[in-house]
């Protein structure tokens, strides 16, 4: 018998051949790796030159000690500098410590820095500011502001914090100089709220007086 051949055709196994790299690609990677490096050396350095151990540049924070409760306050520096001096040289003195907050008007403001628990007023060394506005700080919830009497450069040491937003308070609203905001409540609105919304009487001669004093214990200012 003759053996048969095979019909069928043979298959040759061979390696497969490599994928050619496009070189495009290729230099894309090499370019992206180095941008990254780049990027890494520039953040390394810019976080070496301005880190010397110290608290970061920034607006000073004032904590008002109550006996109700502590309050936080950014002190805007940067927009309003003069009454922030003015406030942050009268805390650093001690000249708080131990007044009231002697009016009270709940939805509207708590107003302290004149009067000792007797009534008698403290007269800042300092005199009297010029009216200072920044039209990029508003009478916003909890904003901290200067009060003064009808002339616009009479504030001294009298601040008060707002207790929901004010913007009658602004030029052109209940008085058409408006009333010098230069900070705003970042901790501490509920104590706030809680000053607003005490029992009130006539005392020493002034209305809106909390029946149970609300004493100022201290202002310290941080982050200076």
């Amino acid at each position: 018998m003759t053996a048969k051949k095979s019909s069928g055709s043979r298959q040759r196994s061979r390696p497969a051949e490599p994928k050619k790299t496009n070189p495009n690609v290729k230099t894309i990677t090499i370019l992206a790796v180095i941008a990254i490096i780049i990027v890494v050396a520039i953040s390394v350095l810019y976080m070496v030159n301005n880190t010397d151990g110290d608290t970061p540049e920034g607006n000073s924070i004032a904590v008002i000690d109550t006996s109700m409760g502590t309050i936080k306050v950014e002190l805007y520096e940067d927009k309003v500098p003069n009454t922030c001096e003015n406030f942050i040289k009268l805390a650093n003195d001690g000249f708080y410590d131990g007044l009231v907050f002697h009016r009270v008007i709940d939805d509207f403001m708590i107003q302290g820095g004149g009067f000792d628990i007797s009534g008698e007023q403290q007269q800042s060394k300092y005199g009297p500011i010029d009216l200072e506005i920044n039209p990029e700080v508003h009478h916003v919830d909890g904003a901290i502001a200067m009060a003064r009497t009808s002339d616009p450069n009479s504030a001294t040491s009298q601040f008060f914090i707002d207790d929901g937003a004010q913007p009658q308070l602004e030029p052109g609203g209940v008085d058409p100089n408006g009333y010098a905001a230069f900070g705003v409540v970042i901790d501490g609105i509920n104590v706030v709220r809680d000053i607003a919304s005490v029992s009130t009487t006539t005392k020493n001669g002034m209305s809106n007086w909390p029946i149970e004093d609300v004493i100022i214990n201290s202002i310290t200012i941080e982050n200076q």
